[in-house]
């Protein structure tokens, strides 16, 4: 199976203490395919030097998640193949962009996106996209 992961997933995949961390590390494990828009980069990097900026993370570990996070996925999608459909999400739903890309994604790899960002799951319930979306914390995490 294939599985579309976003940025909220991602960046737990390096932090422990983030809520459903372990749910997170469950995904890389379970030896689905991981794929992403390429956005997931750069969401997930602005992250970590937020976390950085405010004492959470040290620049090392930012450092590591650019350099490591990219490997993470068998494919990431460039943004040019998915603008187009993200665009006309983002009107549909009134969300941002970037979260749409998302969405994109999944439709076109009829594969589910896995989620931790609660005002996107708002926003997606009831809509077309919600029977397509999952949310992290219903993940069951590896036992080893």
């Amino acid at each position: 199976m294939t599985l579309i992961v976003d940025a909220s997933v991602a960046l737990k995949w390096y932090l422990a203490d983030e809520p459903y961390a372990a749910e997170a590390r469950s995904i890389l494990q379970s030896g689905e395919a991981l794929i992403a828009p390429e956005l997931v980069i750069a969401e997930t990097c602005n992250a970590a030097w937020r976390g950085v900026r405010v004492g959470r993370i040290d620049p090392i570990q930012a450092a590591e998640i650019a350099r490591s996070l990219p490997h993470m996925f068998g494919t990431l999608i460039g943004g040019s193949a998915l603008a187009e459909r993200a665009m006309a999400i983002a009107f549909e739903l009134d969300d941002a962009v970037c979260d749409c890309f998302y969405l994109a994604a999944a439709e076109a790899s009829a594969a589910p996106l896995i989620t931790a960002d609660n005002r996107l799951l708002r926003k997606i319930r009831n809509t077309i996209w919600a029977a397509n979306v999952q949310r992290l914390i219903d993940q069951r995490p590896v036992m080893r």
